[in-house]
């Protein structure tokens, strides 16, 4: 144990050992790789404290040259630590090297546009001088940041969720305190030290892990937040909004089951390389990874027995090694579940592609399904694993139809060589966005990312986060000066 390193609560002032220790496990191997200290509702009530007292004095505020001296320091420190950040980010989530790596290079570039954002933002002035009433006046707008903001992250992109929440926070000048998913908390508390590296101060930016649910929700719920960013479950999202003080904004992410229709003239060659990415990519442990695909019944074997091909080529194994394609997921019980929602679909009717199985080490072979029931989990429900269901049809409108038929939606896809075809299907599938020849899971961090339905509240994005997490002050100036 003594080469495993320890987290100590990262609350600005707080300077005690917590009475209890949170261990984070490889997703892989389930070693301990580190421990984390947990925060009890005092720790909580001082780090909001903290947090409302910097925001409630404006001479404590930062300048935006401050902001963006900062954000740009820990950029180049992102950078110098590059790899490392990867590699233990691999390593407690189970994400593959070659992905991590990826988003490690999103993480650094979601900062980079809050830096950008700063130097290119502006506000429309309202207008004046148009009438009687408003005759020798003009107006300008003023952005200032909203309060104090609580980020409450998920696991499954350690690196760049962090800096989609945290990044804007401190980009726009609001205090933010973040809790990150416990499976996968190291990689949240190394960048927000690094943006301490970088010159952000110790109360701009505090880090907790709850000793339990109620303490969380504490923190969520105090009147003193002015913004709640979360990252998460239907469940819990919805329920802790419910919960919300007067007066606190909120943005929800969520997951969704996202449908992809393939039209008769598809290109295959570039198609099924794409699905097979967007369906298995982190193990399909994605918001908006292909889950449902709906195919011309001309083409709907050929799709079927060419993903499971590609399926089974895929390497799985340990997040560790370059050659790695698929990961484990993120714990055992959800290695039972995927599980037991495919032998479910099975034993309703559907046929078994490929897959079906686990592995060691909390491994799940990546699975093809085709025509499962549509009353299966595996049809009804985010399978957040390396599941994809194959559904013939016939009727173009019926298979809009079912695709829009759940609680959820998120991002969709249409995939066609034909552009009235494609834009009849974009402009009826029920999604925030549509990608033509491109798999759900694609986004780029400038980009809106929005859910809808159960799906979430809000829009994603750094820009839009941004937006969010600011005001916009109008001030009028009165002068027979101005004509």
């Amino acid at each position: 144990m003594s080469d495993i390193q320890h987290f100590p609560l990262v609350i600005a002032g707080v300077e005690k050992p917590s009475d209890t220790k949170h261990e984070v496990t490889s997703a892989y191997t389930g070693d301990i790789i580190g421990t984390v200290a947990r925060a009890n509702e005092h720790d909580i009530e001082e780090a909001l404290a903290q947090a409302y007292s910097l925001y409630s004095n404006r001479d404590n505020w930062l300048s935006t040259s401050q902001r963006i001296a900062i954000l740009e320091r820990a950029i180049l420190l992102m950078q110098d630590q590059f790899e490392e950040l990867a590699t233990n980010s691999a390593n407690e989530g189970g994400k593959p090297l070659i992905d991590s790596r990826v988003e490690m290079a999103r993480c650094i570039d979601s900062i980079r546009i809050c830096v950008d954002e700063l130097r290119t933002e502006t506000s429309k002035p309202v207008p004046m001088g148009i009438n009687a009433a408003s005759e020798h006046r003009l107006t300008m707008i003023k952005k200032e940041p909203i309060g104090v903001v609580v980020a409450v992250s998920a696991f499954n992109h350690p690196l760049n969720l962090i800096a989609h929440q945290v990044g804007p926070a401190i980009a726009t000048g609001c205090p933010v305190i973040v809790k990150p998913a416990e499976d996968t908390a190291l990689s949240c508390l190394r960048l927000v030290e690094i943006f301490r590296q970088a010159g952000l101060p110790a109360a701009w930016c505090q880090a907790v892990l709850t000793e339990n649910h109620q303490i969380a929700e504490q923190l969520v719920t105090d009147p003193r937040v002015a913004f709640f960013s979360f990252i998460g479950s239907a469940r819990v999202g919805w329920y802790l909004r419910s919960k919300l003080s007067s007066g606190t904004r909120c943005a929800l992410e969520h997951g969704g089951v996202a449908p992809v229709i393939v039209a008769e003239d598809a290109n295959l060659e570039t198609a099924i390389p794409a699905l097979t990415k967007g369906a298995f990519y982190h193990a399909g442990q994605v918001c908006v990874s292909v889950q449902r695909i709906f195919v011309h019944e001309s083409i709907a074997r050929n799709v079927s027995q060419q993903l499971s091909e590609a399926a089974e080529k895929l390497i799985v194994g340990n997040p560790l090694s370059d050659q790695t394609e698929v990961g484990p997921l993120i714990r055992a019980n959800e290695v039972e579940r995927v599980s037991s929602w495919v032998q479910e679909a099975v034993d309703m009717g559907a046929e078994l592609g490929f897959g079906g199985y686990s592995l060691p080490n909390n491994c799940y072979a990546p699975t093809v399904l085709f025509n499962p029931s549509m009353e299966s989990k595996v049809s009804t429900s985010e399978v957040f694993g390396p599941v994809v269901c194959i559904y013939p049809y016939s009727d173009l409108d019926q298979a809009i139809k079912l695709a829009n038929s759940l609680d959820v939606a998120f991002q969709a896809s249409v995939y066609s060589q034909n552009i009235d075809s494609a834009m009849y299907i974009s402009d009826r599938l029920a999604a925030s966005a549509v990608m033509i020849n491109e798999h759900t899971a694609f986004r780029v961090d400038w980009m809106p990312f929005a859910g809808l339905k159960n799906s979430g509240l809000g829009t994603g994005g750094v820009p839009y986060t941004m937006e969010d997490m600011q005001i916009e002050k109008m001030i009028v100036i009165s002068s027979k000066g101005i004509q």
